[in-house]
């Protein structure tokens, strides 16, 4: 399912995050420390080798709602965004947190001459994020920030399983139209 957007594209996909070879940036929903852990987090730095922990090392830790910008290293992309996306229930205001996440991320790709970045669900895996409510603050965020946005012209959604590509469709209906 694919929405323009101010003449940016916007899609979501079913599909692995590290498996985007189309994409120049890929966005990691990191820990603070920016060390490979579980979820996107391990599955990034697995594929991107240990050069990426490495580069890393310097720039945590970052809180909720910042991003930093590393190399791909033996990922197929150009760089890594990685956002540390807000604990449900304990880093507040979460949607606040992670509306910075997504506004963050993009701010990156657009100072780094990026035309295109992948997002996997931040904060909805292991940080206990319900989908619904992630999903449309993702959106919304996006729907806001594409009018500023020069170089990025295509956003991806890269959800894992049929149920969170689901729940991204129908909110990508509602919120962009």
């Amino acid at each position: 399912m694919k929405k323009i957007v101010n003449n940016v594209t916007i899609e979501c996909v079913s599909g692995d995050i590290a498996a985007q070879k189309d994409i120049a940036a890929v966005v990691n929903a990191a820990n603070a420390q920016l060390r490979i852990g579980g979820g996107v987090a391990g599955a990034l730095h697995r594929a991107a080798g240990p050069g990426l922990e490495e580069e890393c090392r310097p720039l945590a830790p970052i809180k909720p709602g910042e991003a930093v910008i590393t190399g791909a290293h033996n990922l197929p992309n150009d760089y890594v965004i990685h956002c540390l996306g807000p604990v449900y229930g304990a880093d507040r205001p979460e949607d606040k947190l992670l509306a910075d996440c997504y506004r963050n991320a993009l701010q990156l790709a657009e100072d780094s001459k990026v035309d295109s970045v992948a997002f996997p669900s931040i904060s909805t895996g292991a940080f206990g994020y319900p989908m619904e409510d992630a999903a449309e603050v993702a959106f919304q965020t996006v729907k806001e920030i594409t009018a500023d946005l020069k170089q990025v012209r295509l956003i991806r959604f890269v959800l894992f399983g049929e149920d969170a590509l689901e729940v991204h469709r129908r909110k990508m209906e509602e919120v962009l139209g």
